[in-house]
Formats: structure tokens, C-alpha cells, sequence
């Protein structure tokens, strides 16, 4: 008898992740998706109203995990103490690991589990994948469903023999010839293992993912525990404005701190907002999102200077009290409006799909801001 297989969803507050749940409960009602979000104690206010649209959208809770629950303090200022204040940083992902990561895998324990993470189809990354072999990742957005460390067993030139016994018997259309063509091809420095899962892909995404799904039977990643998985069936695409779309149609709606405000800076107008989820004081923020921080919630941000002391500050150039003198706050507004200026496309989506086209999205921990 095969173990069962948890099927998880982790909520950061951003619009990846809100729109992915929305997309699993209309697309795959069938599988018993356990959704959670792990809490800092630091989120947002309108984090923690999108969570409540989502749960009310969905039928059911979302998880609440948190670390250090017998703590009479939030999360983050328990595992701060600990450190004698040392603040987290681009090199120091405490925060990542202690109170999200880490809670996340005692969540689920030896249980074998399927995470589904809501990177899109035009996004060129791979996200968090847990060492613990009992947890995978899947991509449903995605034209490639499976995360880089399956891709490479399977394409390993070592298991060719193995896949070409897997087409033979589960292809049968008249494109089983040139699977068996590709898959027979080693990957060598002229023809790359990107190479061939673009090939495969292209020629036949359902076909490929069958392949891959049964070559897992034959391991121990839990996709291949059943005997069926509804997502091999996956050929959709999903980006920037398939996301939108999700989160206006399904009356979810996109999180608050993404709509755009305007501000006037020497006579020039611009707007600007927050580009991510996560914590209000998060060590990723641009210079912009410190001043959208403090002039739209200033007491959060009276909050974030507090925790800087000595020689730990959030920005690793210039503590928060230099950042909001007069002078610094014009300076950065001018710069970020002389940035948007010179990397505006030529031909524009609509206004919110550009708020979402943020290069700056691409910075930070997955588990965070997807």
C-alpha cells in the first residue's frame, strides 16, 4: 500500500502565492491541499486581511504556523533576543530559516509531501527546494512542473536507457518516434540538459511529464507514491497577468500594499508602493519602499528604527534615521523616478500589471515573497 501524500501550499501574503491557492482549488478540487502561512509577528496589516479573503474564497483555514509558541513574545523579537540583537541581513537569513523554514519542515515532519510554489512562467528561478527528501516541490504555473533536482536525475545520461523504456511502453501517439529521438541524445557541453527538457517540453508537455512521473515511481519523491497525479495533465502557463486576473476574478483581490500613490518631488509626480510581501522592516526593501514605509505607516517605521542599534541596521550603508532627512528623502525620490524613466518599456501593460513587473521582485527569499 502506498503512503499517503500531504499536499501543502504555503500563503507569504504576496500575489503568487494568494493566486496559486485560488488556481488549486479551481483546477484541482480534488486533492486535499493543506494551506499555511508562517507568521513573524511582523506582517503587514493588509498581509493579514489578504490571508482572511483567501480563507473565506477557499472554505477553509489557513494554518497559522509560528515559531517559538509558548513565547510570550512575537517570533521575531524571541529569536532577536537570542541573538543579542543581531539584526538579519542578505548574508544572514535568519529570519528565513528560524521562524518560516524551519517551522515549515516541523509542520510537516517525515510525512511525504508535495509543496506547491507560485513561481510564474516568466519568472527564470527555482525557489526553495528543502533537503529533506521526503518534501517536493512543484511549479504549477510553470511549463516545467518539476523542480531543477528531478530534471537532473531524469535527464541523467545514465538513466536514458530507463526513460526510453518508460516512452516505449506509456507513449503511444505519433510523437512516441521523436521522444525516443530526444530522450536517446546525451547531454554533453553542445547540447545541454536545458537543451533537451526544452525539447521535451515543446514537443509535448503531458507526454513529458508522464515520463517523469513514472520514472519517480521507481523512487522515493512522493509524486510518484500514487498512482495518478492530476498535474501531469498541467499544460497551462501562468504570468504576471494571468495572476491579476486570478486574484480580481476570484473576489480574493490583490494585496493593499501594491496600489500605487502618488507623490510630487520638485515639481515631478510619480507614484510608488510596496513591491513585496513579508515583513514591514524586510532588509530587501528598495530605498523607495523605506520612504513609501514611512510616510504611508509611520509608525511602523518608527518601529523598524528601534530595532537598529549600534553597529546593526537594516541597510547596510546608512541607518534609517540618515534615510528620512529632508534632503536624503528627495534624493531618493528623484533617483527612483530617473530609474523608472529609463527602464520603462516601450510598450506598456496596464498600470497594475507594471506595479507587478518590478525587477525588485526577483530579490529575497522565496519562502517570503512569493
Amino acid at each position: 500500500m502506498s503512503q499517503k501524500v500531504r499536499h501543502v501550499l504555503g500563503i507569504s501574503g504576496g500575489k503568487d502565492s494568494a493566486a496559486l491557492a485560488i488556481y488549486m482549488k479551481n483546477n484541482y478540487p480534488e486533492l486535499d491541499v493543506e494551506y499555511y502561512t508562517a507568521d513573524t509577528g511582523k506582517e503587514l496589516k493588509e498581509t493579514y486581511q489578504l490571508i482572511k479573503n483567501l480563507e473565506l474564497f477557499l472554505g477553509k483555514e489557513i494554518i497559522k504556523l509560528q515559531a517559538f509558541p509558548d513565547s510570550s513574545e512575537d517570533p521575531f523579537d524571541h529569536k532577536l533576543k537570542s541573538l543579542n540583537g543581531f539584526l538579519p541581513n542578505p548574508l544572514n537569513r535568519w529570519c528565513t530559516k528560524s521562524l518560516k523554514l524551519d517551522i515549515f519542515e516541523k509542520f510537516v515532519g517525515n510525512d511525504p509531501v508535495i509543496s506547491y510554489v507560485g513561481i510564474r512562467g516568466d519568472e527564470n528561478r527555482e525557489g526553495y527546494i528543502s533537503k529533506k527528501d521526503t518534501i517536493q516541490s512543484i511549479f504549477p504555473f510553470r511549463q516545467n512542473i518539476w523542480s531543477e533536482d528531478i530534471i537532473r536525475l531524469v535527464l541523467d545520461n545514465k538513466n536514458i536507457y530507463r526513460c526510453l523504456a518508460i516512452a516505449n511502453e506509456k507513449l503511444s501517439g505519433e510523437k512516441t518516434n521523436r521522444f525516443i529521438e530526444i530522450l536517446s541524445r546525451n547531454v554533453n557541453e553542445l547540447y545541454t540538459r536545458s537543451d533537451k527538457l526544452l525539447q521535451l517540453l515543446e514537443l509535448d508537455t503531458r507526454e513529458f511529464n508522464t515520463i517523469v512521473h513514472e520514472f519517480l515511481k521507481h523512487t522515493n519523491y512522493p509524486a510518484g507514491f500514487d498512482t495518478q497525479f492530476p498535474l501531469i495533465d498541467n499544460n497551462e502557463v501562468l504570468v504576471l497577468k494571468d495572476i491579476y486576473n486570478l486574484l480580481e476574478t476570484s473576489g480574493v483581490g490583490i494585496p493593499a500594499y501594491y496600489n500605487e500613490i502618488e507623490f510630487t518631488v520638485n515639481g515631478q509626480v510619480a507614484t510608488y508602493s510596496r513591491t513585496r510581501s513579508g515583513c514591514y522592516f524586510c532588509f530587501y526593501q528598495q530605498n523607495i519602499e523605506w520612504i513609501w514605509l514611512y510616510e504611508q505607516h509611520p509608525d511602523l517605521f518608527a518601529q523598524a528604527m528601534e530595532y537598529e542599534k549600534d553597529d546593526f541596521t537594516w541597510n547596510q550603508d546608512e541607518p534609517l534615521s540618515e534615510l528620512i532627512k529632508p534632503e536624503r528623502i528627495e534624493a531618493i525620490k528623484l533617483e527612483y523616478i530617473k530609474r523608472k524613466t529609463r527602464t520603462e518599456k516601450i510598450r506598456r501593460s496596464s498600470k497594475l500589471i507594471d506595479i507587478f513587473s518590478d525587477a525588485s521582485e526577483d530579490l529575497g527569499c522565496a519562502s517570503c515573497f512569493i
